[in-house]
């Protein structure tokens, strides 16, 4: 089995990078791994962690239409260059944690993806270069309110709410380019999104060169890579799970987004009124 870089926090609070072990304890590293971070004598044991996103990054760039059957099903062409937006890094959270459905949408879909780990400082670089500097994979949700992207005319709101970037569970170091990515929703057998990384219109590469061109990337950073077609409706109480073959799966619920104590005092008042 692939190594597999977790980062966790304590029962103590502290937060800390390792190595997950087959038992589910965790070896723990002084430093990020892209950091040279080096294994400790510390072990973390099973029931004493709470398992967080894979890494903290600085910003999320992600493309978009990056598979030729989902840019069919959306509606347009195959972009003729790579397709970049942003998503906060406010929007990460870890496999387990739930998705929340913002009052604003009527519309909420899943985007199942894979997820580049950036392990060095990335400026002007080529493909070949930028293959040194992907550290490593996860599994990514870039979660879309379809309605407001459809709206805004642009995505900064539809793709930035937070939760709306589920990351997880851990990054691998190694990945089959060949590998399958799948999307189920509510534990039915038949997924509801079905690709191969191999099918990317821009492997992850070029797609770092790229933005390399546009910005700096940095150590831990985060590029998501585009979904294959099937992507579709979220509703409140459905789970979604996303595999990808030598990652594992990120698995998250969707729960209403809380109203804020203010606002409902807010409201409360003006209907009084």
């Amino acid at each position: 089995m692939a190594q597999r870089y977790v980062r966790v926090q304590s029962q103590s609070g502290q937060l800390h990078y390792g190595l997950l072990q087959s038992d589910r304890s965790v070896q723990v590293l002084d430093a990020p791994p892209w950091l040279q971070g080096e294994l400790t004598d510390a072990v973390l044991e099973a029931d004493t962690y709470q398992l967080l996103a894979p890494c903290a990054p600085s910003k999320i760039i992600a493309v978009g239409k990056n598979y030729a059957k989902h840019a069919a099903e959306m509606g347009g062409d195959v972009p003729q260059e790579p397709l970049l937006f942003m998503k906060p890094s406010t929007a990460v959270v870890s496999t387990a944690a739930s998705i929340l459905y913002p009052p604003q949408s009527q519309r909420v879909d899943y985007e199942g993806e894979l997820a580049l780990i950036i392990g060095e400082h990335c400026l002007d670089c080529d493909a070949d270069m930028a293959r040194d500097k992907i550290w490593g994979y996860t599994i990514a949700n870039d979660v879309t309110a379809r309605d407001l992207q459809a709206r805004d005319r642009q995505w900064i709101r539809a793709k930035g709410f937070d939760s709306f970037c589920p990351l997880g569970p851990w990054i691998v170091r190694e990945l089959n380019p060949e590998a399958r990515i799948q999307t189920y929703l509510n534990e039915k057998p038949d997924p509801v999104q079905v690709g191969e990384i191999s099918d990317m219109v821009f492997q992850p590469e070029v797609l770092v060169a790229y933005i390399s061109q546009v910005m700096t990337l940095l150590p831990g950073d985060v590029v998501l890579t585009g979904t294959p077609e099937g992507v579709g409706p979220l509703a409140i109480g459905d789970r979604v799970r996303i595999e990808i073959e030598g990652i594992g799966s990120l698995e998250n619920d969707v729960q209403p987004r809380p109203v804020p104590t203010q606002l409902l005092s807010t409201e409360a008042m003006e209907s009084e009124g």
